[in-house]
């Protein structure tokens, strides 16, 4: 081996190196944001669910007094 094939063997290994370096970063900052959106998403869905059955509630309270009303 040379060392001209020695050197662009090392900057072969550096360049591999920094590349998995700046991916692992985004990983982890992809992971974080993903959790983040989790958590946001579940927070939206508890909020519409609480809303959903108010919706409920209402609707079936209204027909029953209507119903016993109309007897």
């Amino acid at each position: 081996m040379t060392d001209d094939e020695r050197n662009l063997a090392l900057q072969a290994l550096q360049e591999i190196a920094r590349h998995e370096r700046e991916c692992g970063e985004r990983y982890g900052e992809v992971v974080a944001e993903l959790k983040e959106l989790r958590n946001l998403t579940t927070k939206h869905a508890e909020r519409w669910e609480r809303l959903a059955w108010l919706v409920i509630g209402t609707v079936l309270s209204t027909g029953i007094v209507a119903w016993s009303k109309l007897l």
